[in-house]
């Protein structure tokens, strides 16, 4: 049986190039930016709590979006969609770079980011299926967590940099710049294509296409584990600022390495048969490191910690495999939007949840807090996780080529 093309075959597929740089910019305006709002609320208000929901609050908005307008992920042209949302993004960004913003201004356009982005996660990673197909989908993805990684060291690499020497608000504005220019790539790079299903986009094709997805027990523990432990983890890693103001875009980075580290091995390294046993072992390693930092290890010691903790983040390729593998065609832009809206919208509880604990006590605490709560909570979805394993179609077709 031939294999599937590895990850030079991905690029040679049209318009998958367009969609992985476009993506690889945005990602980079959004930790330029969100580390330079970070700094500036922390830096204005002295409070882990405001900087943690400033960096990570279009998260929260998320669940909004996912409630009301998701069924725009399928019946929405994906490439006027998607750089209508890049451009959304350059203004809101634009508007945070104003001077003498209030805070309750900030968190405003911080929402608004986040219902905007609740719609884009959808579109994109539906467009991803379209272009690849589901067979080759896994192997897609890594690429793009890969890339996101990358993505991210520079973007932090590059903000620490830019906020250390300039400004915060010169971050900003470099940031709504390059959302700008991820609009054109986009207009430019793909092709116009019709939405995936018919039909208007509503809140009741909304809800009844979420009812239906939550009703398999199989898809709801994915969702739960996609969503819940690594939600609570990034919960520590809105802590960063506050644990150590100087080095943040340090830990930031560390972490983007490791998560690079563990989408490689995950998507690229494992046959199918042993990655599917890593999901709950890797959900796991996800938040021990984490249990340790109440004892404030000092910034070499967390840079380490946070890069293996990090490995930890490809369990959410196994559980996307999984996921794509039970869900129906014409509903895949949906259900990968709900994950990413989802998603996003517990890492905004657990940045806050975060936040709130470590104004209570301290950020090392704090961060020790949410790993103890996801381990817990990793637990409790683990017997479900198998049961998923046993129900998800058997196949080697997506099994990466060697």
């Amino acid at each position: 049986m031939r294999r599937p093309p590895g990850y030079a075959g991905l690029f040679r597929t049209p318009e998958f190039t367009p969609l992985f740089l476009s993506s690889a910019a945005q990602i980079g305006a959004q930790t330029l930016g969100g580390l330079a709002l970070g700094t500036l609320v922390f830096r204005a208000t002295e409070s882990p709590l405001l900087a943690a929901v400033s960096m990570f609050g279009p998260s929260l908005a998320q669940v909004v979006g996912a409630t009301f307008l998701l069924s725009g992920a399928d019946r929405l042209p994906p490439r006027a969609t998607l750089a209508g949302v890049a451009l959304a993004f350059a203004a809101g960004t634009a508007l945070l770079a104003v001077p003498g913003l209030p805070v309750w201004a900030v968190l405003a356009v911080v929402f608004a980011q986040g219902l905007v982005a609740s719609l884009g996660g959808g579109v994109r990673w539906g467009l991803l299926t379209e272009i690849l197909s589901k067979e080759r989908y896994l192997l897609g993805r890594s690429v793009f967590n890969m890339m996101s990684g990358l993505a991210q060291i520079c973007g932090y690499a590059a903000g620490g940099v830019v906020v250390a020497v300039l400004t915060p608000r010169t971050a900003l504005l470099l940031a709504a710049l390059l959302y700008a220019g991820v609009a054109l790539g986009l207009r430019l790079g793909l092709t116009a294509r019709p939405p995936r299903a018919s039909g208007r986009p509503s809140v009741r094709a909304t809800w009844r296409a979420n009812s239906l997805l939550w009703s398999s027990p199989s898809r709801r523990c994915l969702y739960l584990a996609l969503w819940v432990p690594n939600g609570l983890i990034v919960g520590c890693e809105a802590l960063y600022v506050s644990y150590a103001p100087e080095a943040a875009g340090t830990l930031f980075a560390c972490a983007a390495l490791g998560m690079f580290a563990g989408d490689v091995t995950v998507g690229r390294l494992l046959p199918p048969g042993r990655r599917a046993r890593l999901g709950v072992p890797l959900l796991l390693l996800l938040a021990g490191p984490y249990l340790v930092f109440f004892l404030r290890p000092p910034v070499p010691v967390a840079a380490v910690l946070v890069l293996v903790a990090s490995a930890g983040f490809g369990a959410s390729l196994v559980q996307q495999e999984r996921l794509v593998a039970l869900t129906p065609d014409d509903l895949s832009g949906h259900a990968l939007g709900l994950h990413s809206a989802g998603m996003l919208t517990l890492q905004g509880v657990g940045a806050a949840l975060a936040g709130a604990v470590a104004q209570l006590t301290s950020a090392g605490t704090a961060m020790t807090v949410m790993a103890v709560a996801s381990v817990a909570v990793t637990g409790v979805l683990a017997r479900g996780l198998r049961e998923a394993r046993r129900d998800t179609p058997a196949t080697d077709a997506a099994a990466p080529a060697r």
